[in-house]
């Protein structure tokens, strides 16, 4: 079967003088059968280039299905009388939800398990369903949860009574997916944030249970479109916090949770260029703020003065402090250090850094613990080393072991490696990597390797552990993660260098870890794939451009990569957005400065890697059309006869399939192009040496 052509219909663009012919324009319109049809066509070709890898796909998914644990239980985290936690069994596709009543951790074993939601029986077949937020009210008798069936960012909000297991008449739809729900301590209101158009969450309301939702009181609606609304509720439940943030700029508001009709307070007006947080201890706000500090200061404000600032601590411009975790005797800080993250406990003379054995580690606190907990829930992982969860006491400072995450099948971590490296990019900058191999991967030279990175919005791409890779380190594949400009690992700055008139950092970083990977023989280009997910897939599809050469593969996957056209509509859901972000083309510089990079605009006739792209026909962040016109351009201008597929998910959007093994046929169908491509066989494997 020969891949698809799409035709071509002749669209100009004109602006700043630059004409730009864009000959695919027309596939941007979903309602024309034309464009259904060819993303039919282009999933038919890539469903003929992946039947002779039928064979290897299920070996690779059965060796993860095969890593899945017989069960698996979160540590129970206590809010009020209860602890909560989720539990997934072998064979099911979703977590359940469910709680036990009891006064201390050490009682748990001798209570009932009380179901509280079980995703399994809201879904419905191998369709889509995602359920991202859930919030319980203060008495714990109803659950507010959030639900998605068709991979959009609208969501409807459903009550449960967790007394008779029924849900209550008022569903809310339109509501934004994450940071978007919260209730009154009373329990008789509940605050939720709405989409527009365009699916920016922009409006705040007020509901009161039983009454018509055409009857919601709105409460604030953020104007700006440069600007979206997101809501969360302070550690101590006091207050909830409404946020305004662009890229560069925020600004508070507050909502008495006992109070909820009283009016809603500002905390600081927005400044250009200015961002904060605010948490709720004692008699005070504490404020986290960038002002006159790169890598953000805490400051506290009593809750009767909010115009009066005191610095918390000293200002250290190696620390990149991120959030606050306020409890009643005690606060915590997290941020990053050393390219780490980090967990701080406050002291007298300061903060006091909590130390781990692994020189490569991420940390993190466990959201929405009780604000009187003596003893605090921490996250540890590794490369090596499963997810952990530890109590950490208060008073003390110890720490112990609660839980580590099963690893079904056997697993020593003493036969894994995992390091950092450092690139030097174009401009002498030294760019971190980390890395993680099976012991022995390297002995007889260079290896088979797969290279990722993210590298924008200030996203981290911390070290983690997984199972599912298991199989892939046990064939001798070393995994590596280019942690680029445009994150936020070395402090904000690394963020600042990577975006606007330095996005082309991210891009030359990356180039810069092939390089080193190939000079100090870790991989060959032959031997080497790059991987890159939404703005990742930017980063590869830019590369593809910059650097193809060095790789053997290319996996784009819900690319964003028509990058100017796409920052010229504002029709299209989180475009003035991203203005902070990428710049804004209806200027001269910055549409010339996007232009040099957007991997659509900059397609060659050269020669390509490999390439497998991926893309989802209701994807709000990053439209199918981007990956579909691209495609469509490779397949006219490039000059090999490497292998260029599309796969399109007729049903879902930027997050892929739902479902856990859905997931893992998605991920083991990647890998056994990619392993394809790079020469490896499924029943490859290498021995720990001795």
């Amino acid at each position: 079967m020969k891949p698809p052509v799409a035709k071509r219909i002749p669209h100009p663009h004109q602006l700043h003088g630059d004409v730009r012919e864009d000959d695919y324009y027309w596939l941007r319109d979903r309602d024309n059968p034309e464009v259904i049809d060819y993303l039919e066509e282009e999933n038919k070709y890539y469903d003929e280039i992946m039947r002779p890898l039928e064979d290897q796909t299920e070996q690779i998914y059965q060796s993860m299905v095969d890593r899945v644990p017989d069960s698996e239980v979160r540590v129970p985290v206590q809010y009020g009388p209860f602890f909560y936690y989720s539990r997934m069994d072998k064979d099911k596709q979703y977590p359940v939800y469910v709680r036990k009543l009891a006064a201390s951790r050490e009682l748990l074993s001798e209570t009932t398990e009380e179901v509280i939601l079980d995703l399994n029986e809201l879904a419905v077949d191998d369709d889509y369903l995602s359920v991202t937020l859930q919030r319980m009210s203060a008495d714990h008798n109803l659950l507010a949860y959030l639900e998605n069936r068709d991979g959009t960012d609208r969501y409807t909000i459903y009550i449960k009574n967790l007394e008779t297991g029924e849900l209550l008449p008022d569903q809310i739809p339109n509501v934004f997916l994450v940071g978007s729900v919260e209730w009154s301590r009373c329990g008789e209101y509940i605050f939720y944030v709405t989409v527009d158009e365009q699916q920016r969450p922009y409006q705040l309301w007020r509901h009161r249970l039983g009454s018509d939702v055409s009857d919601d009181e709105l409460l604030y609606e953020e104007k700006d479109t440069t600007f979206t609304l997101f809501m969360s509720k302070s550690q101590s439940g006091r207050f909830i916090i409404i946020e305004s943030s662009s890229k560069t700029t925020s600004e508070i508001r507050l909502i008495d949770a006992d109070s909820p009709l009283s009016p809603v307070q500002l905390v600081d007006e927005r400044r250009d260029g200015i961002e904060y947080d605010v948490e709720h201890w004692g008699d005070d706000l504490l404020i986290l703020t960038n002002e006159e500090a790169m890598n953000f200061q805490l400051l506290r404000c009593p809750i009767d003065d909010l115009d009066s600032r005191e610095k918390v601590i000293e200002y250290n411009e190696n620390r990149y402090l991120q959030a606050m975790c306020p409890f009643q005797n005690t606060l915590l800080l997290v941020g990053r250090e050393n390219g780490l993250t980090q967990i701080w406990v406050l002291k007298d003379d300061g903060l006091e850094k909590i130390e781990w054995d692994e020189p490569l580690y991420t940390v993190t606190v466990i959201p929405r613990q009780s604000y009187h907990a003596e003893e605090v829930l921490v996250q540890f992982e590794s490369h090596l080393t499963p997810q952990t969860t530890y109590g950490l006491n208060l008073l003390t400072g110890e720490k112990h072991c609660l839980h580590v995450e099963p690893v079904n099948g056997e697993y020593d971590s003493s036969s894994y490696r995992q390091e950092q490296l450092w690139a030097v990019a174009d401009d002498g900058v030294k760019v971190p990597m980390t890395v993680v191999y099976r012991e022995g991967a390297l002995t007889s030279g260079p290896a088979p390797l797969i290279l990722d990175g993210y590298g924008s919005y200030g996203a981290n791409s911390d070290p983690h552990f997984s199972p599912y890779r298991l199989p892939l380190l046990d064939k001798g594949i070393v995994f590596v993660t280019a942690q680029i400009r445009g994150g936020s690992e070395m402090g904000r700055h690394w963020y600042e260098d990577g975006k606007m008139q330095h996005k082309r950092n991210t891009f030359t970083d990356f180039i810069a870890a092939a390089k080193y990977l190939i000079d100090h023989v870790y991989t060959t280009p032959s031997q080497m794939a790059a991987r890159g997910a939404s703005a990742g897939g930017m980063l590869v599809g830019a590369v593809a451009n910059m650097g193809g050469e060095l790789f053997q593969v290319i996996v784009p996957e819900v690319p964003f990569v028509d990058v100017v056209t796409t920052m010229l509509d504002d029709t299209i859901p989180l475009t003035t957005l991203e203005w902070d972000e990428w710049g804004d083309p209806r200027k001269r510089e910055d549409y010339f400065y996007m232009k040099s990079y957007s991997p659509y605009d900059n397609v060659e006739a050269k020669d390509y890697p490999h390439m497998y792209i991926t893309t989802g026909l209701n994807d709000p962040r990053v439209a199918y059309w981007e990956p579909a016109k691209w495609v469509a351009r490779l397949r006219a201008m490039k000059t090999d006869d490497h292998t260029l597929v599309l796969k399109t998910n007729m049903g879902a959007g930027h997050f892929g399939a739902s479902g856990r093994f859905n997931h893992l046929k998605e991920a083991a169908e990647c890998y056994a192009f990619i392993l394809d491509r790079l020469g490896i066989t499924t029943d490859q494997t290498i021995s720990t040496p001795r």
